[in-house]
């Protein structure tokens, strides 16, 4: 069976020679490498962003920035760089692999090398490791996804909260290998009550009778994308509910879509093996998406 992946896209042989940022130099693909006693590589210690370059401008680079430097303070990592000169470093690097849309960045800012293969944090002595991925990136998601509901969960905020973008990814990267095993493409993962949550790379939502519902919230991604279609929803008379759910819920909505800063709004086809409505994107979800692309149009102008 074939899998699709949320972060599927057109090949394009320009990111064979992209440029990198890398702790203020700018330099080819090949050359961007870190020490092995980086704390991003060795603990995955550090936090990052996902941005969209749409006609030359960075969608909702205020919330990413907010996100980034908030998430940096919760782990008490000083990213050394103000806001303006990590949007700088954004700019130069799109300027120098010549972007003006279609581009998709990786913003990661680690800890820094370790001066012992150890966990203190004490140990990171020479400053963060400031790195930004910058690749050109056409979605092209062939189908609707498939989910399978997986026992990993998105757990408490005194373990790791969810909301955290964090390199420490692995839960949600076994949750995704067991969705595989049960021959989909992702996974819908539950929250510690038992409640539809989020899947392992994506926000959730669903469609019943023309209400779109998504999870409270509180074990989830604080995604821009998700609080971006629950704003156009209440600005454009869609009634949309953060609330718990089940599966029984799930399974006969009308639709359900993921958000992301990739794909935006990326339709779901069936979960654990049932079809969700027609099993094609459905009238609401493409309505959001109309109005989730009139969003980023305004904001370039």
């Amino acid at each position: 069976m074939t899998h699709v992946t949320t972060h599927q896209a057109e090949e394009d042989s320009r990111n064979e020679t992209i440029l990198i940022y890398l702790n203020g130099r700018i330099v080819p693909k090949a050359e961007a490498l870190v020490s092995v006693y980086d704390s991003g590589f060795m603990l995955g210690d550090g936090v990052w962003e996902g941005l969209r370059l749409y006609d030359g401008r960075w969608a909702f680079l205020d919330d990413h920035m907010d996100r980034l430097f908030e998430a940096a303070k919760a782990i008490d990592l000083d990213i050394g760089m103000t806001r303006a000169e990590v949007i700088d470093a954004l700019e130069q690097t799109r300027a120098a692999n010549e972007m003006t849309t279609d581009a998709h960045a990786r913003l990661m800012v680690t800890r820094g090398v370790k001066s012992r293969p150890f966990q203190h944090p004490s140990l990171s002595r020479q400053g963060p490791t400031v790195t930004i991925i910058m690749e050109h990136s056409k979605p092209s998601i062939p189908r609707p996804i498939r989910l399978a509901t997986v026992p990993h969960i998105r757990g408490l905020p005194m373990t790791q909260d969810p909301k955290l973008n964090s390199h420490s990814k692995l839960n949600c990267i076994l949750a995704c290998i067991a969705a595989e095993k049960a021959g989909a493409d992702e996974a819908l993962m539950l929250d510690v009550h038992g409640f539809v949550n989020t899947t392992n790379a994506c926000n959730f939502f669903i469609v019943r009778k023309g209400e779109v519902w998504t999870s409270t919230g509180d074990y989830c991604m604080n995604g821009i994308t998700r609080a971006k279609v629950i704003e156009a929803c209440r600005q454009n008379g869609i009634p949309v509910f953060e609330k718990n759910y089940s599966l029984v819920d799930t399974y006969g909505a009308d639709e359900a879509f993921l958000t992301g800063t990739f794909g935006a709004q990326t339709p779901v086809s069936e979960i654990d093996g049932r079809q969700i409505g027609t099993g094609t994107m459905g009238p609401v979800t493409q309505r959001i998406r109309d109005l989730y692309k009139a969003l980023i149009e305004s904001e370039a102008n």
